[in-house]
């Protein structure tokens, strides 16, 4: 049976306590110190993924990496890069062909490449179909609120980064205007030009979020921040904000604040067969990231390739996979905010707001 392998970080230092008993006495820069020093260990192993293209049947596993983003991000990165290969070769004692790097062990350092050195087994990070699904549940919950793609202006909060800019190329290429944010003057320059290139319409760059999301109703934000990015006050009326960070990028109390505000998790997906994730990471039974599901897509395609890999996401890739994963039954997963469905009772609230 051919088999995969994702890793999952910890997302903040309380993560590691619930799970590292020994380390719960210790301050947060201790615990992130001593985790780091821990192996990867095997979280579960996942069972019952089928393909309802041909009813192929696949296994994995989830592979636990006691690192925080913070620690990710800034710790050095050859250390970083020890700590994800050594997952990779967990994967490959298993039998994994293909593993993929959930998170932030795609965002640091060179996005996989320096990671993929010396391992036998194909990487991913699971970035290409993360942008197809954000743009699907974006466009899916514009047209719930009766937001016209067609005439708003889509603002790209985090358009500098792999997944942001591919979104801000394909919104282009599809005649969505579109507005660049970032943090790098530079970096959003000559992503703006590369979208202006495409676009239609004059594309504007801000690396102010406030002033590059004003007067937008479709808001996409995926940066590698920590932390809120979006206060309330700057949000138009009636807006949709597709958040596809992990960590995210939107508190749970912007959504709490602005009642006439839908904010929509990005990248979730309804994975085919009768999947066993052996693990809660937070959805319902048969539902999954985006990212990880790329991998689990790529195993049942056969496809043992470093598919997705560096700082730049390939739009013909997106489109591929997105292709792959229908044909193999993998689905969108409705509009899910702060990890449960959005009511109809909830979009007509917003829309009378």
């Amino acid at each position: 049976m051919d088999s995969f392998a994702f890793i999952i970080h910890a997302m903040d230092v309380a993560d590691i306590k619930r799970h590292i008993f020994p380390l719960r006495p210790f301050p947060p820069s201790w615990v992130e110190y001593l985790a780091s020093r821990i192996p990867p260990f095997i979280l579960s192993h996942v069972r019952g993924v089928r393909s309802a293209y041909n009813g192929k049947e696949i296994e994995g596993w989830f592979i636990g990496l006691p690192m925080t983003p913070r620690a990710l991000l800034e710790y050095p990165f050859p250390f970083v890069a020890d700590r994800i290969r050594r997952c990779g070769l967990l994967a490959e004692k298993k039998g994994a062909k293909i593993i993929g790097l959930g998170a932030f062990t795609s965002v640091a350092g060179d996005g996989g490449i320096t990671v993929k050195k010396g391992l036998r087994i194909a990487v991913t990070t699971g970035n290409s179909y993360t942008v197809a699904t954000a743009l699907s549940a974006l466009e899916l919950a514009c047209l719930r609120l009766d937001i016209d793609l067609e005439r708003e202006t889509v603002a790209v909060v985090g358009a500098t980064g792999s997944i942001g800019r591919a979104c801000a190329l394909i919104l282009a290429e599809r005649g969505r205007r579109v507005r660049v944010v970032g943090r790098d003057p530079e970096r959003v320059e000559k992503v703006r030009r590369e979208v202006a290139e495409i676009s239609p319409y004059e594309v504007l760059g801000f690396v102010d979020v406030e002033e590059g999301i004003r007067g937008c109703r479709a808001i996409l934000t995926v940066t590698s921040a920590i932390g809120n990015l979006i206060e309330p006050s700057w949000i138009a009326k009636r807006a949709v904000i597709c958040d596809v960070s992990r960590p995210r990028n939107i508190a749970e109390e912007v959504a709490r604040a602005r009642r006439d505000v839908l904010v929509i998790e990005g990248g979730v997906v309804d994975v085919p067969g009768e999947p066993d994730f052996g693990m809660d990471f937070g959805y319902p039974p048969g539902k999954a990231y985006a990212c990880m599901a790329e991998t689990m897509v790529l195993t049942l395609e056969g496809r043992f390739e470093d598919y997705t890999l560096g700082k730049e996401v390939e739009v013909a890739k997106v489109k591929e996979i997105e292709a792959l994963a229908e044909k193999h039954g993998f689905r969108v997963s409705g509009l899910r905010s702060f990890g449960r469905e959005v009511t109809e009772e909830e979009i007509e609230a917003i829309k009378r707001a």
